[in-house]
């Protein structure tokens, strides 16, 4: 195999990639997603009991990613569960979504460094994660921006090759999150979509310090955003 078609296999190995991060959410998303959307409305108040066979009813799904789509939401504090008293919605705090923006501001600007530093940037591959994001602006689909976009900054953080930074972005759960925020501070989604293809086009150009500035500055935007609640 030559060069050219080595680097061709590659690049066509990773667009199939971020194609699988990018498609329809599993089943547990859409009933963690459909969960967030009540409970940061405030449709489910703090102390509402969630019931996983009502709730696997509601879907028309089992119970198992019922209890995959509320571990997430413990693990984001949203609920509690209790042995032989089941889950419960706890009080919302929007303090919790700042925080985590903070915290991924560090570490996006460090793996924006850090892929760059490597000629690492994985242009098309973020390309195809801007182009579904803007598909998911147009039919208003916040599940899908939020899946989008999150393949789209994860391609960034492996593209660091530090494993540390990638598990540490991991654990913040950034496509839950994403969702969160998405839902509670209700952003043009047009407008998200560009942003993420300004961010693009920065690493693109070379100047590094430019683009750890900008991937470091969106994050904290959305730190900074007045909250619906």
């Amino acid at each position: 195999m030559t060069d050219q078609e080595s680097r061709m296999a590659g690049e066509n190995g990773v667009r199939r990639s971020v194609a699988r991060r990018v498609s329809r959410p599993t089943f547990s998303s859409q009933i963690r997603d459909g969960l967030l959307q009540r409970i940061t409305s405030g449709e489910y108040a703090p102390g509402h009991r969630l019931v996983e066979t009502q709730i696997a009813a509601e879907f028309g799904t089992s119970q198992a990613p019922v209890r995959e789509a509320l571990r997430e939401l413990e693990a984001l504090g949203l609920v509690e569960s209790r042995p032989r008293m089941g889950s419960r919605v706890v009080p919302f705090a929007e303090q919790t979504i700042r925080e985590a923006y903070v915290v991924r501001a560090a570490l996006e600007e460090a793996a924006t460094r850090l892929c760059m530093l490597r000629d690492a940037v994985p242009g098309a591959a973020m390309e195809q994660a801007i182009s579904q994001m803007r598909r998911s602006a147009e039919t208003k689909d916040v599940a899908g921006m939020s899946t989008a976009s999150s393949a789209f900054h994860r391609l960034v953080v492996e593209g660091s090759d530090n494993r540390l930074l990638i598990r540490a972005w991991e654990a913040l759960q950034i496509e839950a999150r994403t969702s969160i925020a998405l839902m509670v501070l209700e952003p043009d989604l047009a407008v998200v979509a560009e942003e993420h293809m300004v961010l693009l086009q920065d690493m693109l150009d070379g100047d590094v310090e430019r683009a750890c500035r900008h991937a470091r500055e969106h994050q904290l935007a959305y730190a900074q955003l007045p909250h619906r609640r």
